[in-house]
């Protein structure tokens, strides 16, 4: 029985290599500059899991072996506690702690993130010319003056927290700490600039290959750089959940209560100011992309635009593709086009102010790609999540139907236009209230009580008599007709005789009315 659990002395067994730089993970290289790239992260101790001797050459030259992720530690502070300790406690106390632990979790990976940013990407690449100087800082901005912001919390949160592992009162610190986030403003609003520019230099081919060599390596997680990058936006999104949190578990007479709130009012406020700024730098980004076939085209509300309500890709009814900006005051459709590795959108007809501008919501199948209109085609040729836009004025001549990708972005672009118009129709509803009694023509026939010329008109040229006749008669009466009056002209209708003598009656008093 012993022989089935020993190894045969024949089999072959290869020790699983051990990487102490990234640099082992890189394959030779005609640029020397490369095999020492390893030097500039050596902190970073990789292991790799050898290829298997058993796995056909194909399948191996074609594909090494996957390195698995390095993981963190997702250990919960009631894991850590002692037994008796975790008795003492009360279920909602236990879940207090462990939100104020996950801030400070969060906070020491966050800070471990940027760090890895500096020393795994931005270091490496400028030292291998990869990128110059200028466009590292302008994708990574000033990301290492925030180390020492999040440091300090973290401190602040050590101190606070008591031999047991437990922390008293965690809201002092952060009234104090969060206006501190407002440095967030510069980093965020260069954030699409900076993906832009890290979208260009992805085609160039040595930072394309970097990149993706750390993205295989154990210590990125699986993350590209973006998600590096992006990780300080995302973490103050998370603030406000955190905190909320913290106040769910606390206990109505604790201290923390009304500072904790007051904590969660600054954070929004924060955000708030964040947004706005981000907001406006987006704008900006894009208004300086535009171009313009014609000076008409040029509107200074465009210039002028600080929000950008909603922008994205949609198709025209030839099916040709249009990127469509929907600004506070304009919506501009535009054609993406590339020049000299530089994007930028030219403006496609005349741009249209939000104030005359007209939706129209369509439905499945009453236009097709093309411009043929129902019924001119089968089933299969039916569009799908069209809407139309076009100047309230026809006088333009510019109606425009657009086609989503599907039926969630439809909604969203006529959610937004309908947002965005709703102040001018509620101006213009109170206009027209204000110029009574000028009716629609339906409302005023099916209104007696409201004289209405046209109508008159309509049923004079019915009934064969002239619109002189109708004229003569408001002018009389000075209101509409009541029932008998409208018999008696009934009568003169018939009566060709009376007709003439009751114009020639009438014809002084119109002359009068006229003047």
């Amino acid at each position: 029985s012993l022989l089935y659990l020993q190894e045969p002395s024949n089999k072959r067994v290869r020790p699983l290599a051990r990487v102490t730089s990234l640099a082992n993970l890189i394959s030779p290289v005609r640029n020397g500059a490369v095999r020492r790239f390893g030097q500039t992260i050596q902190s970073f101790a990789l292991r790799s899991d050898s290829k298997s001797p058993g796995c056909s050459q194909k399948s191996c030259s074609r594909s090494a072996a996957p390195t698995p992720p390095k993981r963190r530690n997702s250990v919960l502070w009631s894991e850590m506690l002692d037994v008796n300790m975790k008795e003492s406690l009360s279920t909602k106390e236990i879940k207090r702690q462990e939100a104020i632990y996950e801030m400070s979790r969060g906070e020491q990976d966050l800070i471990e993130d940027l760090k890895l940013a500096r020393k795994a990407y931005h270091d490496p690449m400028l030292k291998l010319s990869i990128m110059s100087e200028e466009e590292l800082t302008h994708i990574f901005g000033d990301l290492d003056s925030y180390i020492p912001l999040h440091e300090d919390l973290l401190a602040s949160l050590g101190e606070a927290t008591k031999p047991d592992g437990t922390v008293e009162q965690i809201g002092p610190i952060l009234v104090k700490w969060l206006p501190r986030l407002h440095a967030y403003k510069g980093y965020c609003s260069n954030q699409l600039a900076a993906k832009a520019l890290l979208d260009q230099k992805k085609q160039d081919r040595r930072v394309q290959d970097f990149l993706q060599r750390c993205l295989e390596s154990p210590f990125s997680r699986k993350l590209d750089l973006w998600s590096f990058l992006d990780i300080p936006r995302s973490r103050l999104v998370k603030y406000p959940l955190l905190l909320k949190e913290i106040l769910r578990h606390t206990p109505k007479d604790h201290p923390d209560i009304q500072i904790l709130e007051e904590a969660i009012s600054i954070i929004q406020g924060v955000l708030s100011d964040i947004n706005l700024k981000k907001g406006e730098s987006e704008c900006q980004y894009y208004i300086d992309k535009l171009e313009y076939l014609d000076e008409k085209q040029k509107d200074p509300r465009i210039e002028g635009s600080k929000a950008l309500l909603c922008h994205g890709e949609l198709k025209n009814k030839n099916g040709h593709k249009l990127y469509v900006f929907l600004f506070q005051d304009i919506l501009v459709l535009t054609r993406p086009v590339t020049r000299n590795e530089r994007q930028s959108y030219q403006v496609y007809r005349q741009p249209i102010p939000v104030q005359e501008l007209l939706l129209e919501d369509l439905q499945d199948g009453d236009v097709k790609m093309g411009g043929s209109f129902r019924g001119a085609f089968g089933n299969s040729d039916k569009a799908k999540n069209i809407f139309r836009v076009r100047f309230q004025d026809p006088s333009p001549g510019q109606s425009h139907t657009l086609q989503a990708n599907d039926i969630f972005h439809k909604q969203q672009w006529v959610n937004c236009i309908r947002t965005a118009i709703a102040p001018f129709q509620r101006t213009a509803a109170a206009a027209e209230l204000k110029e009574l009694p000028e009716l629609s023509e339906e409302s005023e026939e099916n209104n007696p009580s409201v004289p209405n010329v046209k109508a008159q008109r309509r049923q004079s040229a019915m009934s064969g008599i002239t619109e002189m006749e109708l004229d003569e008669s408001a002018a009389e009466c000075g209101s509409v007709l009541d029932s008998e009056e409208a018999k008696g002209v009934k009568t003169h209708r018939t009566l060709s005789g009376h007709r003439k003598t009751r114009e020639k009656q009438l014809s002084s008093k119109r002359k009068e009315t006229l003047v």
